[in-house]
């Protein structure tokens, strides 16, 4: 395989890989699949990440990835007890 459609499926893998993250996050419902107030949460997300590397920014990404990290662990059990036959 060529080196660009490598890199090009690896970047498309990653971006399917995002994707099930907002899906994963229950956004696409809470906002009724609207892209545009989406990519508005996001803008104001790397607004507050972009605000410095003061406290704020940085207790935010922490924060946040407690929450994810905890998400992802709540996912893992559930599919241990559940033999993960249950998903969407």
């Amino acid at each position: 395989m060529r080196d660009w459609a490598k890199a090009r499926r690896e970047r498309t893998h990653h971006l399917i890989e995002l994707g099930g993250l907002v899906q994963k996050a229950g956004l696409v419902d809470l906002t009724d699949d609207d892209r545009a107030t989406l990519l508005g949460a996001f803008l104001d997300i790397a607004r507050q990440l972009r605000g410095g590397r003061n406290t704020a920014s940085g207790d935010l990404k922490i924060r946040w990835r407690r929450a994810g990290l905890h998400a992802f662990d709540r996912d893992r059990e559930h599919d241990r007890t559940t033999d993960g036959n249950d998903h969407d």
